[in-house]
Formats: structure tokens, C-alpha cells, sequence
């Protein structure tokens, strides 16, 4: 793809870079932690040119419903206000970036950043039309917070060298992709983003 050239009615969406779905993490993605360099790049792009930046996370409640002692698929992760909570230390977060607090109900499971949260009506107030989201994991968070972008009316581009998987089952990522397409996203990389 050509260039894409950032200009206002912009805004970055960083999904659940946080240190559970890290290596190590309680629900680490392989490689997740080597997603940073390009991230922080594209941070720095979207500085550059003075456009929001948002970042998402999962908040869990202690026994969240999505927790295998609870029924759910998943081991405990990102519980609010645990070390594995935090975002990754080398993720360069300027200090102004709006951070979106998810899946805080105990009752409900919320993968997609615009689930029961501000974060559409937040977008809309600014005037963004266009959204580049980045982050973990493709299959789950990224997929869902993709197709809901779509949903509320955002263009939505997503850095395809800017996110990585859980494989659950061998090519979950490359199907996720393909529905997130499907679904009129548009899959960039990083390098081409320009200001």
C-alpha cells in the first residue's frame, strides 16, 4: 500500500499491550513483546503530529467471569491494579493518551475497547473519522475492537506489523486478519505511515 499520510481526524488505538499477554505474562502472546519498537515508532508519528492517542486494557475484576475458576477460557490476567495489569514498561505512552479501562464488570467478558466503555462517543466528540489500531491479541482484542471501530463508523486501518496472536489453533491470526478485511478494514504496516 502507499504511503498513508496522517492529518486531523486522526487517532492511534493501542490494544491490551500489558504485561500479562507479554512473555512471561499469565496469558503471554509469543512475540507480543517484540510488537514495543514498532509501536513506539507510530507513537512518536502520531506526536509528531499532535493527534490522540488512546490505549486500551483489560481491568479485570479479582473473579472475572471470563477466569477458568469461573467457567471462562482463560487463566486470571490483567486483574486492576496488578503488576501484570500494567502496560509493558518500554511502551512509550505519552503522559496526554487516553487511557480505556475494559472488561470491568465481573459478569461480562468485553474484548473490543469500544464494549461497554466512552470510547466511540469519546472518539465522535473529537471529530475522528479515522482510527489505526495496533496491539494484542489479533484473534480476540484486536479483531473485536477492529469490527466495532468499523461498527460505529470509523474508517479503520490496522498495522499489520503491530500486532500478534495467541494461535490457539494454528492460522487463528491470518483468519482473523482476513475477517477483520472482510469486515472493510484496511491492513498496513507501520513504515507507512507518514505525518
Amino acid at each position: 500500500m502507499n504511503r498513508v499520510t496522517l492529518t486531523r481526524g486522526d487517532a492511534l488505538l493501542i490494544v491490551d499491550v500489558q504485561k500479562d499477554f507479554l512473555p512471561g505474562g499469565t496469558l503471554g502472546v509469543a512475540g507480543g513483546d517484540l510488537l514495543i519498537p514498532a509501536i513506539n515508532q507510530t507513537i512518536e508519528r502520531f506526536r509528531q503530529a499532535d493527534l490522540p492517542i488512546y490505549a486500551s486494557r483489560d481491568w479485570h475484576p479479582l473473579r472475572h467471569c471470563s477466569f477458568q475458576e469461573q467457567g471462562g477460557p482463560w487463566p486470571p490476567h490483567c486483574v486492576a491494579g496488578s503488576p501484570g495489569a500494567g502496560f509493558a514498561d518500554n511502551l512509550d505512552l505519552p503522559p496526554d493518551s487516553q487511557i480505556i479501562s475494559k472488561a470491568t464488570d465481573i459478569r461480562n467478558d468485553a474484548y473490543s475497547a469500544f464494549d461497554h466503555t466512552s470510547l466511540a462517543s469519546r472518539l465522535q466528540a473529537l471529530g475522528i473519522r479515522r482510527l489505526f489500531i495496533c496491539g494484542l491479541a489479533t484473534e480476540f482484542c484486536v479483531l473485536s475492537s477492529t469490527t466495532d471501530a468499523i461498527k460505529s463508523g470509523f474508517t479503520t486501518l490496522v498495522l499489520g506489523d503491530a500486532i500478534a496472536a495467541i494461535e490457539n489453533q494454528a492460522g487463528d491470526g491470518a483468519r482473523a486478519i482476513d475477517t477483520m478485511k472482510r469486515a472493510g478494514a484496511t491492513i498496513i504496516s507501520c513504515s507507512n505511515i507518514g505525518t
